[in-house]
């Protein structure tokens, strides 16, 4: 088991922490000497006090054609850790418009009024497949998990001035259904990965799978984020005492660890895929 201490990344909405990476742009160098790998997946605390631009990321397929090969595309996903009382996220672009009219709509600094609102609270999920215009609203800090990718097109940036990439970004854009923001419902899984919400109460324990005739790979490791806790310790089966955890830390499981959580916690477990 190993605790990985963040990386943080100051932006001009606030700031990101890079919990869980062996992706090049923000390496925790102890969780790649642990994995001894490419870990398929990137976590990160994120902290908005103002609005973060329109954005898109692409799918698998267009990360290669776009940027070459090597490149994955980045699905995503929110649990909301904090919200001011009015917090809004933008979650999709509203039907029947082309990539010709939001094109222009962009330029005219109009693009608001193509996108979808929702409000968020505390402890709801959004699901974002590559391919989804989103952005994050002020007064938000998520947890969130993606694909270990560090790709953005950015479409609008609300006058800041920043660089905007209307024609890759209007190139992925996917218009599919999309899942409801509501409360985490306690199991997701998707192509890229699983999260289980869990409650400790009095003790919990683990073991995470070696994998097929006992190899494993970097996507084998598994991570406990610890969202709340009531004097809580963590421990493996080789340790008689446990170390006491905090909210927001991160933990990586190696294969074929045991590891318990004794006292009062709310985790999330991520698996890879």
């Amino acid at each position: 088991m190993v605790k990985l201490d963040p990386i943080k990344s100051e932006k001009i909405w606030g700031y990101e922490l890079w919990i869980a990476s062996t992706h090049k742009n923000g390496c925790q160098k102890e969780f790649l000497d642990a994995v001894k790998g490419d870990y398929p997946l990137l976590v990160k605390v994120i902290q908005a006090n103002d609005t973060l631009s329109i954005q898109v990321h692409p799918d698998d397929d267009w990360a290669v054609k776009l940027e070459g090969p090597g490149n994955r595309g980045k699905t995503e996903c929110w649990y909301v850790l904090d919200a001011a009382d009015d917090a809004k996220l933008v979650y999709g672009i509203k039907e029947g418009y082309s990539n010709e009219v939001l094109a222009k709509a962009i330029t005219e600094n109009k693009l608001e009024d193509y996108l979808e609102f929702v409000n968020v609270k505390k402890g709801d999920f959004v699901f974002i497949p590559a391919g989804t215009v989103h952005a994050i609203g002020a007064g938000l800090r998520l947890l969130e998990v993606q694909q270990s990718c560090d790709l953005t097109y950015r479409l609008y940036d609300w006058g800041r001035g920043r660089e905007v990439h209307i024609e890759k970004g209007l190139a992925v854009i996917k218009r599919e259904e999309m899942i409801p923001v509501a409360p985490f419902p306690k199991h997701f899984e998707c192509q890229y990965f699983d999260l289980d919400e869990i409650t400790v109460k009095g003790g919990w324990s683990m073991l995470c799978p070696k994998g097929q005739g006992n190899e494993y790979q970097a996507k084998d490791w598994q991570l406990i984020y610890i969202i709340s806790e009531n004097k809580a310790v963590i421990r493996t089966s080789e340790e008689a005492v446990g170390k006491a955890v905090k909210a927001e830390e991160i933990y990586a499981v190696a294969p074929g660890e045991k590891i318990t959580i004794e006292g009062n916690a709310q985790i999330m477990r991520i698996i890879a895929k």
